[in-house]
């Protein structure tokens, strides 16, 4: 008798999950490396949550918003910035004012995702609406809806809504998180920044919802804070980061 597969059969929930947890995973390492801790991934998907839940209420865009959309959305946000794996410490954690040649290679991070998840489409001969909505945010989470963002220049609604949608969590988690080399703006503050950039950074519907709700994003950002504990263990990675280089 053959002896039986110790392994149960996993339903598509279950595999869903197992692939949601290696993600997350794989974005953890990655987050290593960047001056961001942790939980910034947390915060960042929570925040598009909120937008969500509130977008799909509204008479413009509701019907964008539908159970399969914002499943696969809130599923891809996690993966949004692993292009910055491609790009040297040297540059990645520099405290200091980056040179222009040194931000042309900061901002070839959404390419380096974008391209690797397209070898790997064509290697493996296979493609999902989750890989194209990673590919969107990748890609596009730095255009700007005036059109002076990268890597294209895109503007306004020629910019994917999941990507207009990650530039406001994005943006507003990085003025309000402490950094080693800066401490975090006050939530007003940050709203105001943001607000000032609607029509021109961001999508002005887009905004006017962030306004609303700011207060949960506030909820959030104390909810999923850095604690000492976190600083501390990016503080240790990047000075040894920093003294690997130049020992080099």
């Amino acid at each position: 008798m053959a002896p039986s597969d110790p392994s149960p059969a996993l339903d598509a929930d279950s595999i869903q999950a197992a692939a949601a947890v290696a993600a997350f995973a794989i974005v953890s390492l990655a987050g290593i490396r960047s001056s961001d801790t942790g939980k910034h991934i947390l915060r960042v998907q929570h925040y598009v949550q909120c937008l969500v839940q509130r977008l799909k209420e509204h008479p413009r865009l509701a019907a964008v918003f539908t159970e399969s959309y914002c499943r696969t959305l809130l599923q891809s946000v996690p993966l949004y910035d692993i292009g910055t794996i491609g790009i040297p410490d040297r540059i990645l954690l520099k405290p200091g004012p980056l040179t222009p040649a040194e931000y042309d290679i900061i901002k070839s991070h959404p390419t380096l995702a974008r391209d690797a998840i397209e070898r790997a489409e064509l290697t493996l001969g296979c493609t999902a609406p989750l890989l194209q909505t990673v590919k969107e945010l990748v890609y596009s989470h730095h255009e700007k809806w005036d059109g002076s963002g990268y890597p294209q220049g895109l503007s306004e609604k020629m910019i994917p809504l999941s990507a207009r949608l990650m530039a406001i969590a994005d943006v507003y988690d990085a003025l309000i998180s402490e950094r080693v080399y800066r401490a975090g703006l006050p939530h007003d503050q940050a709203v105001g920044l943001i607000f000032q950039g609607r029509a021109s950074h961001f999508d002005p519907d887009l905004v006017d919802v962030f306004v609303e709700i700011q207060d949960e994003f506030r909820t959030i950002a104390l909810r999923f804070a850095d604690t000492e504990s976190d600083m501390q263990r990016k503080i240790v990675y990047m000075a040894n980061a920093i003294a690997e280089d130049v020992h080099l």
